[in-house]
This record gives structure tokens, sequence and C-alpha cells, in this order.
């Protein structure tokens, strides 16, 4: 294997990442730049702020491929250039990366869960699926979309490591990629914890006064 070929594939995975599709999408749509109302963050949430649900619902389906893409592509085409899942656990993670940190809008991206979502997606359907339920369950009951989204991010890398041997074999590159995910995931939350904490982060549902 070329050594070349990791780092391109790493690295055109961060570009893919780059793309803010709720700017993108705005912008096609005639709506105002999400980065400019509301949370201010570029992310379907925000982009459902706007009163377009197409948008907000393009835009999440669109995050979540660019991180499903490139994990899901290395895993599938990959071995016949000697890449393997050391190097789709890698993409996955650049294009995490390139959501939260656009080379292209000047670096200020999202908060990541949408791409999260594609990426253990293209690790495992089953881990995806332990993943977003665990998301649901949260949110049933606490109606805290922050809190769901994190503690699902807790949990992919402990699911991951739970299944090794069961449904898969588990690589320790993607176990921590996983777990950076999470964390990074979590920093990005770190305001929604802070009103998690002082009990005034909006619950789903909800209407501010």
């Amino acid at each position: 294997m070329e050594m070349w070929m990791p780092l391109a594939v790493v690295l055109a995975s961060y570009l893919v990442g780059s793309l803010s599709f709720a700017v993108i999408v705005s912008r096609l749509m005639g709506l105002n730049d999400p980065r400019s109302y509301g949370s201010k963050n570029p992310g379907a949430t925000n982009v459902l702020r706007s009163g377009s649900k197409k948008a907000a619902i393009l835009t999440l389906l669109l995050d979540a491929c660019k991180g499903w893409l490139p994990v899901a592509g290395v895993l599938s085409w990959g071995g016949d250039h000697g890449l393997g899942p050391e190097v789709a656990a890698l993409a996955g993670l650049a294009a995490f990366l390139g959501h939260l940190y656009p080379v292209f809008f000047g670096f200020a991206g999202g908060k990541g869960v949408a791409t999260a979502v594609g990426v253990v997606l293209g690790v495992h359907g089953t881990l995806a699926l332990a993943t977003v339920m665990s998301f649901a369950i949260v949110l049933y009951f606490s109606r805290y979309v922050s809190l769901a989204s994190m503690v699902a991010a807790v949990f992919a890398p402990v699911f991951y490591l739970f299944g090794d041997g069961v449904v898969w074999q588990a690589s320790g590159q993607e176990v921590i990629c996983l777990a950076v995910m999470a964390l990074l995931l979590i920093w990005r939350h770190r305001e929604n914890i802070q009103r998690l904490m002082a009990g005034t982060e909006s619950r789903l549902g909800s209407k501010k006064a």
C-alpha cells in the first residue's frame, strides 16, 4: 500500500466533512444564513428555526451522509488498495472534525451530532441502531436533545466494545476514534451543559417565553 493513500483518504474525508450543509441548503433554498439567527449553530436544529422543515431534514440527512460516506467507502472498496478498518476509522473522525471545524466556512462549524451518527452507521448498522435507541430513550424521558445527544455519543464506544466478538470484531482504532468523537461532541455542547446545570436548557416541545 502506498503511504500517501491513507493520508489522501483522511484529507478527502475532512474536506467532505467541511461542507456545511446547513449553510449550503439555506442558501440554495433562499433562507437566512443559520449562523445569523437562533443559536447561530450551522446545524439542522438551528435550520429548523428558519421555519422550513424541508431544509432542516435535508440538512440532517446530508450531514449524516458526509459522516457515513468516508467510512462506508473505505470499508467497501478500500480493501483492494490495502485500506482497512483503521483507515476507515480515521476517515470518519476526519469527516467529523471537518464538520466541527470546516475549512470552507472559517472553521466555524456545528456540534456534529448528525455527522457522528453517520460515522457510527458506517462502522456498523447495529451499532448505529443501538446508539440511536439510547438517544431516543434519554430524549423520551428527559426531553433534552442536548443531553440525549451526549449520552448517545458516550454509549457508542461502549456498545462497540460490548459487541466485540459477538456482532463484530472490534478495532482499537475505531474505539479510540469513537471515544474522541464523544469527547469532542461533549465539548461542543459545553454551553448546553451549563444550561442543564442551571435548569435553563430548553426541553423538546417547550415554548420559549
